[in-house]
């Protein structure tokens, strides 16, 4: 049966407002009332206690693993996969679930999502040996669909981009760039057969054999870049996998941690990351000018949000020398689907005088971002804050 339109709204509202909006009128009953208990469970408004000026809102799930994990199985029953992930995230973050999670029937019940892993790998250290187990398949549950919605058109795009990035003057008749090639003739145009005689043909150099560029991604593995880290990582793997690109990847805090031996694995790379801690850009940034052969040929991205807790000006004269040696440098202040993330403006803007901008950028984003870079292109406006 349809709800007629007024009462679907009232419904809402009800849902979203809890017990303190009986004033709507509308009831809950059946599975709204299920609904509506298990969003009590996390956001109901206790009375006020003896001394409170008014109701604040606690937790309502108790401190019971079983009670939790039939918690979180019903909400995967009432809500969409995104909504549950939204549930679990104030969960954690209002209840304290996160020490539930060290328990394997928690990890059963949970949806394993980018933000559930950034708490897991936080969280590893205290990880009993029983549960270890279960935390790697959530896991690798969330890397093995991050690679299978990013992998292929990350290396379908950056493919094309490393082709075209190297021109030949004696290309194969595949690889003719024709508007190019039409480009460079058209001095020798023919009025009367209207035709140009191409007498130089220009191409792209299939680059696929040997490592043509090099790629280092440098990441901020401070606990406000944890979903950045995760999809990091998984890039990482992708663009390792690509024989035209010699990858590096570097996690940073107050120390540095080069992870390239661990780039044919990113679930082993992830439980390698110490997610937390302050931040050492310039310290991370000199690590990696260490490691560039070929700078005119390297693209680095630094991952960060540029809270510096280091030497902010050495950093701004690291990425100085870096540019000035040919290295195509790109911040990003996140790579990840939550938004415009909280930066550091002034670093921002100082990086933007020195002609590197920062940006966010998402996952979905993120190949034709690098596209842009291997080829030596201008990024679009559209990836600036």
């Amino acid at each position: 049966m349809t709800i007629p339109d007024d009462e679907q709204r009232l419904r809402r509202w009800r849902l979203v407002l809890g017990a303190d909006a009986e004033s709507t009128g509308w009831t809950p009953t059946g599975r709204d009332a299920a609904i509506d208990r298990a969003l009590a469970a996390l956001y109901r408004a206790q009375p006020p206690s003896a001394g409170e000026p008014g109701g604040r809102r606690t937790a309502g799930l108790g401190g019971s693993a079983p009670q939790v994990a039939r918690w979180l199985g019903d909400i995967r029953s009432y809500f969409p996969a995104g909504v549950v992930r939204l549930l679990q995230q104030d969960a954690i973050t209002r209840l304290g679930l996160d020490r539930l999670l060290l328990e394997p029937e928690m990890l059963a019940a949970v949806e394993p999502d980018v933000r559930l892993v950034a708490t897991l790998l936080a969280l590893k250290q205290a990880l009993p040996e029983t549960t270890r187990h279960s935390a790697r398949r959530v896991v690798a549950a969330v890397v093995a669909e991050l690679e299978r919605r990013l992998a292929d058109r990350t290396r379908a795009v950056l493919t094309g981009a490393l082709d075209r990035s190297a021109r030949s003057s004696r290309p194969r008749p595949r690889d003719i760039d024709w508007n190019r090639t039409v480009r460079a003739n058209l001095k020798h145009y023919l009025p009367e057969r209207r035709t140009v005689v191409p007498e130089r043909l220009v191409g792209y150099a299939r680059a696929r054999r040997a490592a043509g560029k090099e790629v280092v991604l440098c990441v901020d593995q401070s606990g406000s870049m944890a979903p950045s880290v995760v999809h990091a990582a998984v890039f990482g793997a992708v663009l390792a996998s690509m024989p035209a690109l010699a990858t590096r990847l570097v996690v940073f805090d107050t120390s540095v941690v080069d992870l390239t031996e661990h780039l044919d694995d990113p679930v082993d790379l992830l439980f390698a990351t110490r997610l937390g801690g302050g931040t050492d850009i310039d310290r991370a940034l000199a690590y990696c000018q260490s490691r560039i052969t070929r700078p005119a040929d390297t693209v680095l991205v630094l991952i960060s949000d540029l809270y510096e807790g280091g030497a902010p000006d050495g950093m701004l004269r690291r990425v100085a020398a870096l540019t000035a040696a040919g290295v195509r440098v790109l911040v990003l202040l996140a790579l990840s689907d939550e938004g415009a993330p909280a930066h550091d403006h002034g670093q921002a803007a100082a990086l933007a005088a020195l002609g590197v901008r920062a940006f966010a950028c998402t996952p979905d984003a993120f190949p034709e971002v690098m596209a842009a870079a291997l080829e030596g292109r201008a990024l679009a406006e559209g990836h600036s804050l």
